[in-house]
């Protein structure tokens, strides 16, 4: 295992500076990344993409536990401001390095270059995104692989260690989308034109009419940018594959043609293995699984992704899963499959219900909480615009972030009115549409007492398009929660806790809600600091879904001057 990363550092192409700190400790692996935009046909399809170091998806980070990680991020956007989040790093020590924008640290400005710095406490499978607006979208992204240190050992074996980032991708920018969303009348961004496996798709070039999108420097199937991803295996051998999403929009099935996957790991934790043949994953989460390639070796085999959840005409996501010595351009012989119906619930619930805990690995949970918080999601009209709300109450970003303002004292810098913990569980219909004509928008916060064990009920409902709810993927900064329990319909405060499984549930940072379905969760308000929960769907969290939880403010450290200089922090920010 360690040669297998030592030969993957050698081959990262960021600039990259390893500093032992001694034989016994751990290491600081110290990165330099400029960021900027350039014109890329990642689905042959020529517009600008946001890239680090040239490249996109950006270079991998791999970190062994307990590694200190330095970055050191060059803005060179020119015009737009920048913040990356390091997602599943729960930043223990470090809140202000989260790379939230709004929340934990004012954005880096163009022509700035910011130091972020953090541990990496947990080994696993994690990602890093943009968190300023909507760049997530355009290809600001990347993989984060933390192994255990040496001479600790797997719970399961492997010869090879591979990551594979799924996306899907649009060919507006993210400016265009971003004020469609924010416009009367309301312009929906959607479905995406293509599917991305680490970064490489293919538009059909030939469906485009316009005479300025036909021109062959526009959009080039023959572009060898768009060549497909091509993952080359040796016969014979067991591979562990980081698979994980970063979708805009998208819930995704992902499946290796003739192959079964072993789920081994689930957003860093070890899960009780089990085996599918397709993995439903949703954006923001990680999987590790094992396959074997123990097909026929004389050919080569597709690795496929399709939407489900939402009704689609967006094609398939293609890579090829290369058996040497088979050419690698060397398409299978076989056509691709059509994939899971996109609105079977089941077997995507089911496999939620699935994942748990590693036998003897797994932390167990307080089998009591001390507050219950529960989120209905809803879309709603506020002032005429579209909005996504919780509980009825619509998120908006503050000028001053809340670590700074809360932190320095600031006050006014936000809506002290807390978001209420609840909504009218006896006379909300969560299968029509609701007019929801009492929806606010806000800037307040959850403020949670130290220490203290919390329960969330994500509670889905209708949206206001009739028979229509959505799946959202739900993503915590800062912690890990334990998976309680899934169920259909509306939430029975009462009876439903009594289900909850408290032996074995699988600790994770992302999960989903399923349409007109409701999820539990339990954590530990233990990590200092101002932490995002939100959906995870880029235009959703864009246009209001998601809260901010407040918690040991008291106990963080002194703040970085870095992360200051915008709204009421301008002259606190010492050059």
């Amino acid at each position: 295992m360690m040669m297998q990363l030592l030969i993957s550092l050698l081959m990262v192409s960021a600039i990259i500076t390893i500093v032992p700190t001694s034989v016994e400790s751990a290491r600081i692996r110290h990165y330099k990344w400029d960021v900027k935009n350039e014109f890329k046909s990642p689905d042959c399809f020529k517009k600008l993409v946001i890239t680090i170091n040239g490249r996109s998806p950006g270079p991998t980070i791999l970190a062994q536990q307990g590694d200190t990680i330095i970055v050191e991020l060059k803005n060179s956007l020119i015009t737009e401001n920048l913040a990356i989040h390091w997602h599943g790093i729960r930043q223990i020590g470090s809140p202000w390095f989260d790379g939230t924008e709004g929340v934990t640290q004012c954005p880096i400005q163009p022509g700035e270059t910011f130091k972020y710095q953090f541990v990496v406490d947990r080994p696993g499978t994690y990602l890093y995104h943009a968190h300023y607006g909507m760049q997530r979208d355009a290809g600001l992204y990347g993989s984060i692989r933390v192994a255990l240190p040496d001479g600790e050992l797997e719970p399961f074996a492997y010869d090879y260690d591979r990551s594979v980032i799924l996306n899907d991708w649009y060919h507006k920018s993210t400016n265009e989308l971003s004020t469609g969303l924010s416009s009367i009348p309301f312009q929906w961004v959607g479905e995406p034109q293509s599917l991305l496996i680490q970064g490489r798709g293919k538009f059909d070039c030939s469906s485009l009419t316009s005479p300025s999108s036909t021109d062959p420097k526009v959009c080039n199937s023959s572009n060898p940018e768009c060549s497909p991803y091509v993952l080359t295996v040796i016969p014979g051998k067991t591979y562990r594959l980081r698979v994980s999403s970063l979708t805009s929009l998208s819930a995704l099935s992902f499946q290796i043609e003739g192959h079964n996957m072993t789920v081994v790991e689930a957003d860093g934790h070890y899960v009780e293995p089990f085996v599918v043949k397709n993995l439903f994953i949703y954006s923001g989460e990680t999987y590790s699984v094992l396959i074997k390639t123990d097909q026929n070796p004389t050919r080569n085999y597709w690795m496929q992704t399709n939407i489900v959840s939402r009704s689609s005409n967006t094609s398939a996501g293609l890579a090829i899963l290369n058996y040497y010595p088979n050419h690698p351009k060397r398409s299978p012989p076989s056509s691709p499959s059509e994939g899971p119906k996109w609105d079977d619930v089941d077997p995507r619930l089911a496999q939620s219900l699935s994942i748990k805990a590693r036998k003897g690995m797994g932390r167990a949970p307080p089998q009591t909480s001390d507050r219950v918080i529960v989120l209905l999601n809803t879309q709603n009209e506020v002032n005429g615009f579209r909005r996504w709300s919780v509980n009825n109450v619509s998120f908006q970003h503050p000028k001053t972030p809340y670590l700074i303002s809360l932190k320095h004292k600031l006050t006014g810098q936000f809506d002290e009115k807390p978001p209420p913990d609840g909504y009218d569980f006896a006379n909300y219909n969560i299968y029509v549409k609701q007019n929801n004509s009492n929806a606010t928008t806000s800037n307040g916060i959850y403020r949670l007492k130290f220490n203290t064990t919390v329960d969330i009920i994500l509670q889905n409902a209708n949206t206001m398009n009739p028979n229509n709810s959505e799946t959202h993927p739900w993503h915590l900064h800062g912690h890990d929660f334990w998976v309680l329990g899934y169920g259909s319909g509306k939430f029975d405060i009462d009876n439903d806790p009594k289900k909850y499984n408290l032996v074995d549930p699988i600790e994770k940072n992302t999960v989903p809600v399923h349409p007109y379905g409701w999820t539990a969760l339990r954590f530990v308000a233990n990590n200092p600091g101002t932490w995002a929960f939100h959906c995870h769907i880029e235009s959703h969290f864009y246009m209001g879904m998601g809260i901010v939880l407040e918690e040991g403010i008291e106990r963080v450290g002194k703040l970085p001057s870095s992360i200051l200089g915008c709204g009421a922090s301008k002259d606190l920010r010492v050059p």
